[in-house]
């Protein structure tokens, strides 16, 4: 496709320029995969000198998913945001958010674009998207992502576009921009297997609205992952072990099921494990995030074809993407997040879902977004479009954190973000406990025995063991000792259950 010049080429400040205070902007991005770079930047510089000059700047900031350094870093930096959905991992950002400086509302990240059309965030002013090719008809190339691009773009005012050299316009037929009707004429997303497509291969938009093209050469700013350690590898092991168990016993049907896994070093080590596992055969995915692990899996047969949002890898492993692109583009497809997140797609094809927690009690409730109870990490993502609609719903993390002085395996979670209802497996390094066809009683004890750092066994299994009454043993007086233990005394072990403090 050839990027023509009919469109004004513009510097990132004049672009910065074009926006007013409290306009709400839609940021492309999916991880930092995609994100928009150079005028983000400028209108943190703006803010900068507006609020200099003693004037008010802070814009609404809607994105994919969290993004880089030079979208969300640079704007928090400037006190620029007036707030923030549906998902961020930026430290700045969040030291904000934890402060009550800036608002962050958390969303289910398939519901974003939806509530963008709807108007339940308010006139989306800009939409800023990056490119690697744009046409006279208004018919974009995304990079390498597409998160909720094509939601911004048709629902906002004007278009500024980011046209990054970094990417090859060759990335043209490896998305599929397919976006629903509303209700009442909605009709259901005509996906029946990983590898459908449904859409169109560009991005189509009223070219009248693109009032302005920044010329840019950036790359992604995603960084590498950590290698897999004892930890992290056999929670992949167990996860993998479990997979291979249910395919033997006729649980998963014999040509298995599409894999739905988080972002992370864990999934990274999950993905591997289940490449390595002889008994699983190869497998597609249907997921929102293609990462370092699964090209690997790709390049050796063991993943058949994978279905994004985002393609969130290393420098080097996209490296290795762009220089065999056409081999690539026939194994994987980019999404629009409101379809790769698609609950109706996920129950309907059997996805078998993996998320990260960061803690689960012994009930089988997951907290995925706080810290003790109260201090946002990231946000909810897709876990829970993805969980609540799985053929299986495992959940994994390990099982003790600051060198064991915090168990991740509790008596209630502090925050709630996945109930007990849409949890079917929780595994650990130390195990697996199938939640499936278990009343809460035996759930426990299960979680406890199987998935609990053995230094944390007796203290657990004595927190329910005494309470006779009620189908779900809880007991509201202590359930939140181990907390309290931890923000006393720095260390989750020795609670004391009838005076609901450490010894």
């Amino acid at each position: 496709m050839p990027t023509v010049s009919t469109y004004p080429i513009i510097t990132a400040a004049e672009a910065a320029d074009l926006i007013n205070n409290r306009d709400i902007i839609g940021f492309s991005g999916f991880t930092p995969a995609g994100a928009a770079k150079d005028i983000p930047t400028a209108i943190a510089a703006r803010a900068k000198q507006e609020h200099e000059a003693g004037r008010d700047f802070k814009i609404g900031v809607v994105t994919g998913a969290s993004t880089g350094d030079s979208l969300d870093g640079e704007l928090a930096r400037a006190n620029a945001v007036l707030f923030r959905t549906p998902y961020q991992s930026c430290k700045d950002l969040r030291a904000q958010i934890n402060k009550g400086e800036t608002c962050f509302y958390d969303m289910h990240l398939s519901m974003l674009p939806q509530a963008a059309r709807y108007g339940f965030l308010g006139k989306i002013k800009f939409a800023v998207v990056e490119a690697a090719a744009v046409s006279d008809e208004g018919e974009i190339v995304l990079t390498t992502s597409v998160g909720a691009s094509n939601t911004f773009c048709n629902v906002a005012d004007k278009i500024l576009i980011e046209l990054n050299e970094a990417h090859p316009a060759g990335l043209e037929g490896l998305h599929d921009i397919y976006e629903p009707l509303d209700p009442p004429h909605r009709r259901e997303v005509p996906i029946y297997s990983c590898s459908d497509r449904c859409g169109s291969p560009v991005l189509k938009v009223d070219p009248a609205k693109i009032v302005g093209i920044v010329k840019t050469n950036r790359p992604d700013e995603v960084g590498g992952f950590k290698e897999t350690d004892e930890v992290t590898k056999k929670i992949g092991e167990n996860v993998a072990t479990f997979l291979a168990d249910e395919l033997k016993a006729g649980r998963i049907p014999k040509e298995f099921l599409p894999i739905q896994s988080g972002v992370g070093n864990i999934a990274n080590a999950v993905l591997g494990a289940l490449g390595a596992n002889p008994n699983i055969p190869p497998f597609e995915m249907y997921s929102e995030v293609i990462q370092d692990s699964v090209i690997g899996l790709m390049r050796s047969g063991d993943i058949k074809f994978g279905s994004a949002t985002s393609l969130t890898v290393s420098p080097p492993v996209l490296k290795e993407v762009y220089e065999d692109l056409e081999f690539f583009k026939q194994r994987m497809v980019l999404r629009p997040q409101e379809i790769s997140n698609h609950p109706e797609v996920v129950r309907r094809i059997g996805v078998i879902s993996i998320n990260t927690a960061i803690e689960a009690d012994i009930w089988g409730n997951i907290n995925s977004t706080h810290v003790m109870g109260n201090n946002l990490m990231n946000g909810i993502g897709g876990s829970g479009d993805f969980t609540r609609n799985a053929y299986i719903s495992i959940f994994t993390c390990p099982s003790v954190a600051k060198g064991g002085a915090i168990s991740t395996i509790v008596p209630m979670v502090a925050h709630l973000d996945h109930s007990e209802h849409s949890v079917q497996v929780l595994i650990t390094d130390q195990g697996i406990a199938d939640l499936r066809g278990k009343d809460p009683a035996e759930r426990a004890r299960e979680i406890v025995d199987k998935c609990a750092h053995p230094d944390y066994h007796d203290q657990l299994h004595a927190y329910f063991d005494d309470v006779k009454d009620g189908h779900t043993p809880q007991t509201l007086r202590t359930a939140f000792a181990m907390h309290e233990a931890f923000m006393e005394k720095k260390d989750m072990r020795g609670v004391d259950w009838s005076s609901k403090y450490s010894k």
